[in-house]
């Protein structure tokens, strides 16, 4: 793939991600909820980033907005349907509509579920999707909102996704996902093995992050879960876990 989008992680707060990518000159961001890192990066790398992708209306994905937004005049894009939550925004999108990013083209996609207004972005052309806290590594997100089906609904709609598909999620949750899903999957080899790898990553502090559709396929038990009903125990089981 020419031209493949450029992705680094930045942790920020206790264990939240920001990502800052590249394609071509195009410096862009994704849920900025803490400004410093994001500037003290960018001025360390010479980057001026130019546009920034909000997936939902939780403060640790946006407090950084309005600094970022009167460092860098940055065009802030994000869900339509959470314009009342989500202050300083140029640009509101809806499910499946496409973003231009420099050589790239992202699609937005609406996952109702750990917020009402959660969107990911997709960026077809270099497989990798921006899943905030829609999807996680060996886990998803806790319901604040939304029902146990639509939750169940968005992740069956990420599985369909291609195995190659490169995930970057909001949050470093995967050692307590892996140590999860192992309760539920005891033989399950793919699990045990994942968790020997995340431990090891975590050991030094090494980001788990990104998996691959096809990791979280084998090893994810909630997009494992094959109707809503296991779903909803599964879902239950982990938030007093």
């Amino acid at each position: 793939k020419i031209n493949m989008l450029n992705v680094t992680l930045l942790p920020i707060l206790d264990d939240n991600y920001t990502y800052i990518i590249q394609s071509g000159d195009i410096v862009g961001l994704v849920d900025v909820g803490d400004a410093k890192p994001v500037i003290d990066y960018c001025e360390a790398n010479k980057l001026t980033p130019t546009i920034l992708l909000t997936t939902h209306h939780h403060g640790d994905h946006i407090d950084g907005v309005k600094e970022i937004k009167d460092k860098y005049n940055i065009h802030h894009i994000a869900p339509e349907k959470d314009k009342d939550r989500i202050p300083n925004v140029d640009q509101y999108v809806n499910d499946d509509e496409i973003i231009i990013f420099g050589d790239e083209a992202a699609q937005v996609i609406e996952t109702a579920g750990h917020t009402k207004n959660h969107i990911n972005f997709w960026f077809k052309n270099s497989n990798i999707l921006f899943s905030g806290d829609t999807l996680f590594a060996m886990g998803c997100g806790r319901l604040f909102e939304g029902t146990h089906e639509e939750m169940f609904n968005a992740l069956q709609q990420l599985k369909s996704m291609p195995d190659e598909t490169i995930i970057y999620c909001g949050h470093e949750y995967t050692l307590d996902n892996a140590k999860f899903c192992l309760s539920i999957e005891p033989d399950n080899q793919n699990i045990i093995n994942r968790m020997k790898e995340v431990e090891n990553l975590r050991k030094n502090d090494t980001p788990t992050v990104p998996t691959t559709m096809a990791i979280e396929r084998k090893t994810n038990v909630f997009i494992r879960a094959n109707d809503v009903e296991t779903f909803k125990k599964y879902r239950d089981l982990k938030d007093n876990f």
